[in-house]
């Protein structure tokens, strides 16, 4: 079974294990009775066991829709609330003093000097300091009042460039109060995908940090000739010499002021209406430039409605933790879903998130333990990390503690897997592993990449909470689905959204039919409120990803392919388009890296594969014989043909070649093909590696290439 292959191996003596199991064996049986009776379980395994979505109709590749919205899909949180401005004055209204966002003061910063010479800046943080709903509220319209003071109109574009924190969630309040469209961007994009970014969105202000502006604008702000105004979220910056005339610099603070001594008379604000845009979020593209996503009002609304109805008990008592980028629609989506909820929001940062965080000087606390939230999204890499660094810990105890540690691993395992729970190994066992996230997380949401089922298990073991793994995309909204807390099996994104609808499309040329069996296959369609207006400038594009059916109905069509299991659950099972999420969360255009290294003498061919599950991205090669001898020769390598591309030294330094093109052509780091196999054969249309056009055949390439894919992905790469 798939729990037997993810149990931990132990080394106890066979006859002191047989004792061990007699001994559960009694406790398990003792202990049934009591947690049957008493326990809410019982509903959670009937429930686990319900189909969870049905297709409309008998009809193969119709939609699939969650049982709760059969008849009709979601779309609004509160009756009357259509619009961001409304949801927010709502929540304002209801929880008016409860805290909303909380900010960690710095008490010191200090630099610490490696054995190595580099400098790490460290920080000791103080408490969490809080703004209440009327806090944020009043400083929100402030804003927007004062932006309208710089000239900035309804329905213009204003861009926000700057990391996850308190302000970026008051300044985008104050753009849905006023209509103005808010731009995203991440503050990880490099140079060029700004100015794209800024340039085509015509831009007059930006809304960024101090340290954004000292790192990353500086360099580009004479490539935006449109831009008058920058806001600094915190402070006033030193000014620079060679700062582009016209372009002014104002704090947040300033322009709050501006706006809470604006005369608007009796002059109302414009108001947005359903339709109207209230993001342009960048997301990266196939063709490396990035796409500005257009998401209305009612598009996010619907998108937070069915996100929160898969969040039970969701409300005032709950704590979020936002460190993840709020140019992300993930994040953005959860903290709207918080902030319509009564919930309280911290702001954190990955450097800061925990006691053993790069930033946090030992000894002093991580946000997690000052903060302790109760609910937390994360990608898998984040996860793939606290699973490493725990697994690490275990080894290094004694070998006591680690087949003590290892037997109630796998003893919660199986209970999982029955549906049952293990409050004794909870609070004995894994509480020390729980504080890691503080202590109180009882779900944690997983977007952005696959989540491997070993991680998946790992979590929910140690961290005795569900982990729910969601599926959705900048093009949704960010919805589409996310397993329910009571669904324990692993390596499916759950049933669709009360928000939306999913059907499978045939995709011939892969060979998915959504009338396989036993499950029906296909390309991913999702279709619903959440389904954005398209790309911004873009209406080539907007037309091919998005198609309006008979019914009036909006559908996304997502590239990715799925199958539908028995109870309705999604299962991602393959990729249509050559664009792969990294497990980090970059974009990696396969065709682009190509395309960048394929002109070289010394490549013949060149096949480059990417794995979600991974950080970093592999290459198969077909060398050209005269160049590749030619390097051999210079390096001293003497061997046949076979020998010289089998070599893991002439690999090393065709992978020199292939860095230094892959720089000159503009890639980034993450876009670079980290390891390779040098392929003797040349790909023919004879052997099926390529069609008759010589197009890369993907799929039977990774297949030919499986066990290479298996050792270049086998060992971390320093």
């Amino acid at each position: 079974s798939q729990a037997a292959k993810m149990k931990l191996k132990h080394n106890i003596n066979p006859v002191l294990l047989q004792l061990i199991n007699f001994i559960i064996l009694v406790y398990s049986f003792v202990t049934y009775i009591p947690w049957y009776i008493f326990s809410g379980s019982r509903q959670a395994i009937a429930k686990a066991k319900q189909v969870k979505a049905r297709p409309v109709n008998n009809r193969p590749g119709v939609a699939y829709r969650s049982v709760n919205s059969l008849h009709c899909l979601a779309s609004v949180l509160y009756p009357g609330c259509d619009t961001l401005d409304k949801v927010f004055k709502y929540a304002k209204t209801k929880f008016k003093d409860k805290k909303l966002l909380g900010t960690r003061e710095i008490l010191k910063e200090e630099d610490e000097i490696q054995p190595s010479g580099k400098v790490f800046k460290k920080v000791i943080l103080g408490k969490y300091t809080w703004l209440s709903y009327e806090d944020v509220y009043i400083k929100a319209v402030n804003f927007g009042k004062g932006l309208a003071v710089l000239g900035q109109q309804p329905k213009t574009n204003i861009a926000i460039f700057c990391e996850t924190r308190a302000e970026w969630m008051i300044a985008a309040q104050a753009c849905f109060m006023c209509n103005y469209q808010l731009v995203t961007l991440y503050a990880t994009l490099g140079g060029p995908a700004i100015v794209h970014g800024l340039n085509e969105t015509e831009v007059t202000t930006i809304i960024t940090s101090k340290e954004l502006m000292q790192t990353k604008l500086k360099e580009i702000v004479s490539q935006v000739p449109l831009l008058r105004h920058i806001i600094t979220v915190d402070g006033k910056p030193t000014t620079w010499a060679e700062f582009p005339k016209g372009v002014i610099v104002h704090t947040m603070a300033s322009v709050q002021a501006m706006g809470a001594k604006a005369d608007t008379g009796n002059k109302q604000p414009a108001r947005p209406v359903p339709s109207d845009i209230a993001v342009i979020m960048y997301t990266s593209g196939s063709t490396g430039v990035p796409k500005g996503v257009m998401i209305s009002h009612c598009n996010i609304i619907a998108g937070i409605t069915g996100m929160a109805e898969r969040i039970p008990n969701l409300g005032e008592k709950d704590i979020y933790i936002g460190y993840l980028p709020l140019a992300h629609v993930l994040e953005l989506s959860a903290e709207l879903v918080c902030l319509s909820h009564g919930c309280r929001i911290g702001y954190s940062s990955p450097q800061t998130l925990a006691d053993q965080s790069s930033k946090i000087k030992k000894g002093s606390k991580g946000d997690v333990t000052t903060l302790k939230p109760t609910l937390m999204a994360a990608v898998p890499e984040i996860m793939d990390r606290i699973y490493k660094n725990v697994m690490n810990k275990v080894n290094e105890m004694t070998s006591f503690q680690r087949n003590l540690f290892i037997l109630a691993y796998n003893y919660k395992m199986e209970q999982i897997s029955k549906g049952y729970t293990t409050p004794l190994c909870d609070s004995l066992i894994f509480r020390k592993v729980r504080m890691l996230l503080g202590g109180k997380i009882r779900i944690l949401l997983c977007g952005g990449a696959p989540l491997s089922a070993a991680t998946q298990r790992f979590m929910n073991i140690c961290f005795c909470c569900p982990v729910g793994q969601g599926y959705g995309l900048t093009e949704s909204a960010g919805a589409g689905t996310i397993t329910e807390v009571w669904d324990y099996t692993t390596g499916r994104v759950g049933a669709p959204l009360v928000c939306c609808e999913i059907k499978l499309q045939n995709w011939e040329e892969g060979g998915y039919y959504n009338t396989d069996k036993p499950y029906p296959r296909g390309e991913i369609l999702i279709g619903g409120q959440n389904v954005t207006v398209g790309y911004y400038k873009n209406e080539i594009r907007t037309k091919k990803d998005f198609t309006v059916d008979e019914n009036g109905q909006r559908w996304l069509h997502t590239g990715d392919i799925g199958e539908f299991h028995h109870d309705g659950c999604l299962k991602i099972i393959d990729r249509k388009k050559d664009l792969v999420k990294l497990q980090a969360g970059e974009y990696v255009s396969l065709g682009k890296v190509e395309a960048a290294l394929k002109n070289l003498a010394l490549v013949d061919n060149i096949c480059v594969y990417a794995s979600s599950f991974h950080s970093y991205v592999v290459g198969f090669v077909v060398p050209n014989q005269k160049e590749l001898a030619e390097l051999a020769r210079k390096k001293g390598f003497k061997g046949t043909w076979e020998e010289i591309c089998n070599s893991s030294e002439m690999e090393k330094e065709v992978l020199k070649v292939l860095a230094e093109a892959a720089m000159a052509a503009n890639l980034e780091k993450f876009e670079i093909p980290v390891k390779i196999r040098l392929s003797p054969d040349p790909w023919t249309p004879e052997t099926g590696l390529v069609t008759d056009a010589f197009k890369l055949k993907r799929k039977e390439l990774t297949a030919y290439y499986q066990m290479d894919i298996d050792r270049m992905y086998g060992k971390s790469v320093k």
